[in-house]
């Protein structure tokens, strides 16, 4: 009897944890059993691996081939373990000699004629192999992916037979040593726009305090245009916020991409996006929209007519900054710290308030498409601005305005004021943190608590006022709230 041992990971949302592959072969009628709780993509590996193995010059012993991919209670997807499969059963047989097996971790979907496809999670298998201390050998494909992991040791590999020239010590394989590129991303520019400032005013400090953001107004108004220029003025990620941006993307289904790195996201979903979409999920737990958008934008147009029941599932995430995604087999957590930016219209026809057109929406109709909106999700949009509508033969005459850079200098400033004041931005400072830094003099005091009872704002609504009002007195490097910031924050409050 023979018998291999290797390791690989599975994935289980950003963790990946370890993968025991025990190959063992034994006399009898020739069989090939995988066990360990596998689904389809991995039991479909054994004519995988016998392709490549054939094609690659190797044996498949008429033997009775047992894998078992342990521990058996973590179920097991995809085709990453088909590399570690094939090298077991070598190395089973007597085809392959491999003294120390055990300081490599193996991931990779082998093609029949043993070329090595790349995978989906590198990132998240590498940090824990690297972890673990052992070299990972992935397809090459992978390689830069993986080695966003600072010293990690990445083994690249075409093919088969190349990692089985390395296991033999004939011909080693080359460790990667490339570093990501920050590719410079060429935003959209703000002075695109005109008119518009209170709107702009609003997008910048959605920009510094890390706020989200509801644009209310008619059809052409800019309140898309608006919307994806916030990138552009949004500070540069740091390389913990990159690392954990790149990990939720590999585990995505359009993969890591090079080019995105450092740069934040932007997820723009349609409105028919269905709730496990938007936050994940699926019976392999795949990451929503709000995850993809980890440290990102999350953009949604049309916001009344995505499905009351999506939206709610945002509350949770909008406030823990993480979705736990619960199956009857397993559970997955995933970050989702979106900066949610909203556009709608004032009714279904979208000309309610409009200077010159006629609205023809009947006041029920209008009560109905705003109360698609529940109190309890508008509690956690910090600001909302009406952006009313401009007449064309205006916009000749009107100015363009600041251009994104000179905007987003302003930006980056209160952004390392907040920093340095309390280690992150000011829409994630808790009760306590609110006490501390944003109490306003007496005179923004007393304006607020006559807002909150004029206005009838929830404890939630006076909160992120406050939190609106430390920012807007950041972008103006003051270090005390006044009663002319508490003015200006209770006025993003009135969108609706």
């Amino acid at each position: 009897m023979s018998l291999a041992v290797l390791y690989s990971r599975a994935l289980n949302g950003l963790a990946a944890p370890l993968v025991t592959v025990e190959v063992h072969l034994a006399n009898g009628l020739p069989s090939f059993a995988l066990v360990g709780l596998p689904e389809a993509e991995v039991k479909e590996s054994r004519d995988r691996v016998r392709a490549a193995l054939q094609t690659a010059g190797f044996e498949l012993p008429p033997r009775r081939i047992t894998v078992n991919l342990a521990p058996a209670d973590l179920p097991k997807e995809s085709g990453r373990f088909d590399l570690a499969i094939a090298i077991g059963i070598l190395v089973a047989s007597g085809q392959l000699k491999v003294s120390r097996l055990e300081q490599y971790e193996f991931a990779g979907e082998l093609a029949l004629t043993g070329a090595l496809r790349p995978i989906r999670g590198a990132l998240a298998m590498s940090l824990a192999t690297h972890q673990a201390e052992r070299q990972f050998i992935l397809p090459t494909e992978n390689a830069a992916e993986a080695a966003l992991v600072q010293d990690a040791r990445i083994l690249p590999a075409d093919n088969l037979l190349a990692v089985c020239a390395h296991l033999a010590e004939l011909e080693k394989l080359v460790p990667y040593q490339g570093t990501p590129a920050t590719v410079e991303q060429s935003y959209l520019d703000l002075m695109d726009i005109k008119g518009q400032g209170q709107a702009k005013r609003a997008l910048e400090i959605a920009a510094a305090g890390q706020h989200s953001l509801l644009f209310v107004g008619p059809p052409g108004t800019g309140k898309s245009m608006l919307a994806q220029r916030l990138p552009g003025l949004l500070p540069p990620m740091r390389d913990e916020e990159a690392l954990e941006s790149a990990m939720v993307q590999s585990l995505g289904s359009g993969g890591w991409r090079s080019q995105a790195w450092k740069q934040r996201p932007y997820r723009n979903p349609h409105h028919t996006a269905s709730g496990v979409a938007l936050v994940g999920g699926g019976s392999d737990p795949r990451p929503g929209e709000i995850s993809l958008a980890h440290h990102g934008v999350l953009f949604l147009d049309e916001l009344p007519e995505f499905d009351r029941k999506v939206l709610e599932v945002l509350r949770e995430p909008l406030e823990a900054g993480k979705i736990t995604i619960s199956r009857a087999a397993r559970q997955a957590d995933f970050p989702a710290r979106f900066q949610l930016i909203a556009a709608m219209n004032p009714c279904p026809c979208g000309y309610f308030g409009h200077p010159s057109a006629q609205c023809r929406c009947t006041p029920d109709q209008v009560s109905r498409y705003r109360g698609k909106l529940s109190g309890p999700f508008l509690d956690r949009i910090d600001l909302m601005m009406e952006v009313p509508s401009v007449p064309p033969e205006q916009l000749a005459s009107m100015p363009h305005g600041e251009r994104s850079d000179t905007v987003r200098q302003r930006v980056i400033q209160a952004f390392e004021v907040q920093q340095q004041r309390q280690s992150k931005p000011n829409s994630r400072l808790s009760a306590p943190d609110i006490e501390q830094y944003c109490q306003p003099d007496e005179a923004g005091q007393a304006l607020l608590t006559q807002a909150t009872r004029s206005l009838n704002l929830s404890a939630r609504a006076y909160h992120r006022i406050l939190k609106v009002a430390r920012t807007i007195a950041d972008l103006a490097c003051r270090p005390s709230v006044t009663a002319a910031d508490v003015a200006e924050a209770i006025q993003f409050r009135r969108g609706l």
